[in-house]
């Protein structure tokens, strides 16, 4: 079992940043690879960036260069700062975290970018 615990959400106007942080409850060397999903109203749940164990990070096309996924071993936290928001980032983002079979979603932290 893996909790997930985000935090960092919030308005911003376009061009604007935030940190978005997702605390794990177990070491995340225990974890095979942990990210950040997204879902906008009326829209379906979209990828948008992973870093695996080994600390490899992928990006969606959609945030790649303005995006960055990080970890803090020591805090068991993984972070997504964005910059250059568009009002098209706004959504409610979801930190996720695979860990052998499972599977596991943190509750979600709102983000919303103002033209």
């Amino acid at each position: 079992q893996v909790q997930l615990v985000e935090s960092g959400g919030g308005l911003v106007q376009a061009g604007g940043s935030l940190r978005l942080s997702c605390s794990a409850s177990r070491s995340i060397f225990s974890i095979n690879s942990m990210g950040w999903y997204r879902q906008a109203p009326g829209k379906q749940r979209e990828w948008v960036a992973t870093i695996t164990i080994g600390g490899y990070t992928m990006y969606s096309d959609s945030v790649k260069g303005r995006f960055t996924i990080s970890r803090d071993i020591a805090k068991n936290t993984v972070s997504l700062e964005m910059n250059s928001l568009k009002p098209e980032d706004t959504a409610v983002y979801y930190c996720n975290a695979v860990r052998n079979a499972g599977n596991y979603w943190g509750q979600g932290t709102q983000v919303a970018v103002s033209s």
